[in-house]
């Protein structure tokens, strides 16, 4: 083990050799300690360990008054000294990080109110006597956003992890702000059905740019519950979306029900450039670096190969098609999306259908549901991961909490379908309804992202998003069908049978390890 010498002398040569003597200890393939050393007339250096791969990264800097100094763009965890939990517990790291998550936050509700727009301005669309619209020209309106959504989640999270993630979210909120406004500007039928596709595909920037960044700032312990977080954003923006585009579309005109949300998309893409930062290693940060073993050995490999970036289509195969837990995680997720637009799109049916003359304010509660059951399924698997002693997989933890609250869906679903016509009874059935089903909506899509690795993130969230859309396509006619042929028993009975089917994908994931943790252990097999 190479230990930093107290003694000025040897610091300042190790400091002269610069890149050399960096590469000699690198060639050597042994543990040191680093050091941060300054040339001063009365100056012990300090020493702090760290492993010599970070020693690879360190950058030598000069600095003001005759001071030299070694910084290390990663202090590493392995040592076990606590350098890195003491810079990302610092001050300036936690505003960072705060001001970064709550750009991406407004930045994601700003797309549901672009996306959402639509939906409460067109009744004043169909008054509009000179665009000539009914109702089966709106429902085309409605339908192509979400195939082309679904399919552009796919694309932009393959593209997404080449692409700075700041400017993906950034960019693509500008682009459908105008086309908010573009639509608003136009009178003719099919430019409006080609731009409000355009508004799907652009729809999909938002969430693989999202998901990077949660992986790339939070560790295993506190990822669940900031992604729960930023789910929480969706319904934000869905809440915002009737009151900015209702209340303008109404007071002014359809066109301005569109213009609104589009101004405010607009300013809040400006936010998002200026505020949310990619990376913390991009801010001078060391990198979060979950799972990593206690001790680690240095391999001889050449840094250009370790720092080598894999093509788009490694990233899209290996990581994602050819990874079997990316497909589980998938296929559950297309039958979680199942019951989610299930409940959202047909539920006011069976209520009206039971002679409830309210409705829409019993099924109101399933938002707010949502959004409490969001919030804790993701604290409830932090809990876990971060009281685990190693002997677990992190992500089979969080597929248990996946499994309870699917369980509860599939529970609360049969009360419904029994429970009687007590406006208060069900609200408050919906609300659970609500909570229970967002958290495995919530979960599932953080479990995908910590199976891979973190360059494929992005694309393995896309691939993941667009199997959900095909789910929720699948709510529709499909349902309608089972409804009209078989009535309201066989909706209840398929949809809690996608719940079962749910908690039969998940079940043989609840060791899994999350890919830091397989990475750790391989890690420690070599040492």
């Amino acid at each position: 083990m190479f230990v930093c010498s107290s003694q000025h002398g040897m610091a300042s040569s190790l400091l002269r050799d610069g890149r050399g003597g960096l590469a000699a200890l690198k060639r050597s393939s042994v543990l040191a300690k680093s050091f941060r050393a300054r040339r001063t007339s009365a100056t012990v250096p300090q020493c702090s360990r760290i492993s010599s791969p970070a020693l690879v990264s360190a950058r030598g800097a000069s600095t003001k008054r005759g001071q030299l100094e070694v910084t290390c763009a990663a202090a590493s965890a392995a040592a076990g000294d606590g350098s890195e939990a003491s810079v990302h517990s610092s001050a300036k790291f936690t505003r960072t990080r705060w001001i970064t998550f709550l750009a991406m936050f407004a930045g994601y509700a700003s797309f549901y109110l672009t996306r959402n727009s639509l939906a409460f301005t067109a009744p004043t669309m169909i008054e509009d006597a000179s665009l000539g619209l009914d109702m089966t020209s709106v429902g085309g309106l409605t339908s192509v956003l979400p195939v082309a959504y679904g399919f552009s989640k796919f694309l932009s999270g393959v593209l997404g992890a080449r692409t700075s993630p700041t400017i993906l979210l950034s960019g693509g909120l500008a682009a459908t702000a105008f086309v908010n406004i573009a639509f608003g500007m136009s009178s003719s039928y099919p430019l409006l059905l080609a731009l409000w596709g355009l508004n799907g595909l652009l729809q999909g920037l938002g969430a693989p740019a999202c998901a990077r960044i949660l992986t790339l700032w939070y560790p295993d312990k506190e990822r669940g519950t900031f992604w729960g977080f930023w789910t929480a954003s969706n319904n934000i923006g869905g809440f915002a979306a009737p009151i900015l585009a209702g209340t303008a579309a109404t007071m002014y005109g359809w066109r301005y029900g569109m213009f609104a949300p589009g101004a405010v998309a607009l300013a809040v893409s400006v936010l998002v450039l200026l505020f949310m930062k990619d990376s913390p290693e991009k801010e001078g940060f060391p990198p979060i670096d979950e799972g990593a073993p206690k001790k680690k050995v240095v391999d001889d490999k050449p840094a250009a190969a370790k720092e080598e970036k894999p093509g788009l289509l490694t990233l899209l195969v290996e990581d994602c098609l050819k990874n079997p837990y990316v497909w589980l995680f998938a296929i559950s997720y297309f039958f979680v999306y199942v019951v989610r637009q299930g409940v959202t799109s047909w539920f006011i049916f069976y209520l009206k259908d039971k002679g409830v003359q309210n409705a829409a304010v019993q099924v109101s509660g399933l938002e707010l549901g949502g959004l409490l059951g969001s919030l804790s399924s993701g604290a409830i698997s932090d809990y876990l991961v971060r009281n685990n002693d190693g002997s677990k997989g992190n992500v089979g933890l969080r597929v248990q909490v996946v499994m309870a609250y699917a369980f509860a869906t599939a529970a609360l679903l049969g009360v419904f379908w029994v429970s009687p016509n007590v406006a208060w009874i069900q609200w408050l059935i919906v609300a659970a309804v609500g909570f229970a089903l967002y958290g495995p909506q919530m979960l599932i899509g953080l479990c995908g992202a910590e199976v891979v690795r973190k360059p494929a993130v992005s694309a393995a969230q896309g691939f993941l998003g667009w199997i959900s859309y095909l789910g929720a396509a699948n709510a529709g006619v499909p349902l309608a069908k089972i409804v009209q042929t078989y009535g309201w028993n066989a909706y209840f009975m398929s949809m809690i049978g996608a719940c079962g089917i749910v908690l039969l994908l998940m079940a043989p994931m609840t060791r899994l390890e999350s890919y830091s943790q397989r990475m750790a252990k391989a890690e420690l097999k070599t040492a």
